[in-house]
């Protein structure tokens, strides 16, 4: 992709990389993203104005970022012997991803039932 491009060609002329220098590419509207920190300066993003298909871009850009610092965390080849090839892992790892989302669908319905009973106390900025 061209933000790994720019990222690779970065970390080859500089002698000592930003630590946060990466890239990740959105399939879904074909666009590369390429991110640094130059300095321990933060921004953020007001997720109150966001529309809800800017949330779920948004959400997803956060999930690759994370993912890709865990997985340049550890050692890809010894975490692949651990998990094997049975495809054990896999499932597992679905089969808890589906119960999470069924236990999120719960307890939004919760929420909801809360709110509406008077419980809990919705304000809208």
């Amino acid at each position: 992709t061209h933000g790994e491009r720019v990222v690779e060609g970065q970390r080859l002329m500089q002698s000592a990389s930003d630590l946060f220098l990466g890239w990740t590419r959105d399939e879904e509207v074909e666009i590369d993203y390429y991110f640094r920190q130059l300095r321990d300066m933060k921004g953020s993003f007001d997720l109150a104005f966001m529309n809800p298909p800017g949330f779920v871009h948004y959400a997803r850009l956060c999930g690759v970022t994370l993912a890709r610092a865990h997985v340049r965390s550890g050692d890809g080849d010894a975490i692949a012997g651990y998990l094997g090839e049975s495809g054990v892992f896999d499932r597992s790892i679905a089969s808890f991803a589906s119960a999470y989302a069924d236990q999120v669908v719960l307890d939004h319905a919760s929420l909801i039932k809360e709110i509406d009973n008077g419980h809990i106390e919705v304000r809208f900025a």
